[in-house]
């Protein structure tokens, strides 16, 4: 089966309870490095919330919108495909 180009969607359960009213947390993986999108987004008004970034390379940065609505940017297809330091 061969999957369409595009944006696609992953709804995943977490542990934690809900404390507020139903929300989307998106997750995104940049087309370019991970690094230089976290990089990118402050001048679109995004904020850093937390740096899960490992040494190793692997992890998230967690940014939220100008409203507070966090999302997770993970590593790009190129930034999981280089060689882990």
């Amino acid at each position: 089966m061969e999957l369409a180009a595009g944006t696609f969607l992953y709804f995943n359960q977490v542990p934690e309870p809900k404390t507020v009213r139903n929300r989307v947390h998106l997750c995104l993986r940049p087309e370019t490095s991970r690094d230089r999108e976290v990089e990118r987004l402050p001048g679109l008004g995004a904020a850093l919330v937390a740096d899960r970034r490992n040494p190793d390379g692997s992890g998230r940065a967690v940014p939220a919108d100008p409203e507070g609505n966090e999302f997770c940017v993970l590593r790009s297809d190129s930034d999981r495909a280089a060689p882990t330091p």
